[in-house]
């Protein structure tokens, strides 16, 4: 009984706190009327929302989300310039006498807010950005298997949650959709907005083509290049230090945000080169014995981690390809499936198959399946176990994957062979001290 007036304590203390610190946000974008992006999705959300960055960086002052601000709390943190409080009151005291601070007084306010908003469960959308009005709109990807589709009656009613962001938008905003993926693409019909499309097909807006992995003189992999094709314009771009077709995208969408309000976009594309990727996002790291990481670790769902495996299989490499792929979570009815098609993919792109929670049996059955030899393929319960293996089977130049949802915790397999463990509070994700005490 006492532990239940304790969670109710918690859950009233934590709605009160969202709604005034909600009501600080909406006086202090009404103060100082800053151009509002917001970028929704279920794949792609945190690259774009950096990219982005990246390019209004070049030309004005401006704040995004931190980490994954992006919920109903997350919201209003980024808008007052505040910590995330979590278990400590006098924290969230604090950020509600700034919040107070910034309203009355004068301050040297962001331009330009860059806002990741995100959904777990119906009516999310409502509350979080219902109070916002909007510059621009992006929308990346949702896939047929989104991640937090349990908690949602279909896929249909996901889509239409994640559409309302879309009301948000004022009678001069612009919205940028991902045109590659057919869910986003038939949002056009819900507004009469300028719409910018980006994407690879052919009737983009602004289009991608030619993407490839870039290698220095030692036959490491470097980076990304493609090429970008703008109404009679076409530009070479080039990104440093990462892989996949999710940065890609996010730069798609950077340009194509840029496009739609007649940014420079030479400048654009020169502010993506080496923009800051954040950590756990196909990063290429160092790891012992001359090895490589391509650490993915912040998060995973279905579309996410069938692209990563697909880039593993894209990347020279003189060693062996092992792939590390813990759970996928809050998958519902669609657990079991999402991860068997994960087998099968893992076994076209990957050497070594290396399994980590209940859930992943059912990649390891996919792959056995597609003829993947069982000798090559191993499980564990947690990721300390798994990292600690692959600290015995690495060797010189292997290129290894690992990627999982956050509650697998996948970080603790990179720190395991991670070479500069020095620096890995700035390499790894979840290094605070909250999540550090989640174990």
């Amino acid at each position: 009984m006492k532990f239940h007036q304790i969670d109710k304590m918690k859950t009233t203390f934590k709605k009160i706190i969202t709604y005034i610190l909600r009501v600080e946000s909406q006086l202090v974008l009404w103060k100082y009327k800053p151009k509002i992006v917001a970028i929704t999705g279920t794949v792609g959300k945190t690259s774009t929302k950096d990219a982005v960055y990246a390019v209004v960086s070049g030309i004005s002052y401006v704040r995004k989300s931190e980490k994954s601000y992006n919920s109903e709390i997350g919201l209003p943190l980024t808008i007052l310039g505040v910590p995330n409080g979590w278990n400590n009151p006098l924290i969230w005291f604090l950020n509600i006498l700034k919040g107070l601070w910034l309203f009355i007084g004068p301050h040297k306010y962001p331009k330009w807010l860059v806002l990741e908003v995100g959904i777990s469960k119906p009516g999310d959308m409502r509350r979080t950005a219902s109070w916002l009005k909007t510059d621009a709109v992006i929308i990346t990807m949702i896939g047929d298997t989104p991640a937090h589709i349990e908690f949602f009656d279909s896929h249909k009613h996901l889509v239409e949650e994640k559409s309302s962001l879309i009301k948000t938008l004022k009678k001069d905003g612009i919205l940028i959709l991902n045109n590659d993926d057919e869910v986003v693409r038939g949002m056009k019909e819900k507004t009469k907005n300028c719409i910018v499309t980006f994407g690879f097909k052919e009737d983009s807006d602004l289009k991608g083509l030619g993407d490839n992995i870039f290698y220095n003189n030692l036959g490491v992999p470097e980076g990304l290049i493609f090429r970008i094709d703008e109404k009679d314009n076409s530009f070479p771009v080039v990104i440093e230090g990462v892989f996949g077709r999710n940065h890609i995208y996010a730069s798609l969408a950077a340009l194509a945000f840029s496009s739609g309000l007649k940014f420079n976009m030479i400048d654009a594309i020169s502010k993506l080169k080496n923009y800051s990727v954040p950590p756990g996002r196909m990063r290429l790291l160092e790891g012992i014995n001359n090895s490589f990481i391509i650490d993915d670790t912040y998060n995973s769902s279905p579309f996410a981690l069938l692209s990563a495996l697909k880039t593993l299989g894209e990347v020279k490499c003189l060693g062996k390809k092992i792939a590390v792929l813990g759970d996928m979570l809050e998958l519902g009815k669609h657990t079991e499936e999402a991860h068997k098609n994960v087998g099968l993919i893992a076994k076209e792109n990957t050497e070594v198959l290396i399994v980590v929670g209940p859930r992943a049996q059912k990649i390891k059955e996919g792959a056995i399946e597609a003829g993947m030899n069982i000798e090559n393929i191993f499980e564990f319960l947690n990721s300390k176990e798994a990292g600690e293996f692959l600290k015995t089977l690495i060797q010189k130049d292997d290129l290894v994957l690992i990627k999982g949802s956050q509650g697998m915790r996948m970080e603790y397999a990179v720190e395991a062979i991670l070479l500069d463990k020095k620096n890995k509070k700035n390499l790894l994700v979840r290094q605070d001290e909250e999540w550090k005490k989640k174990k």
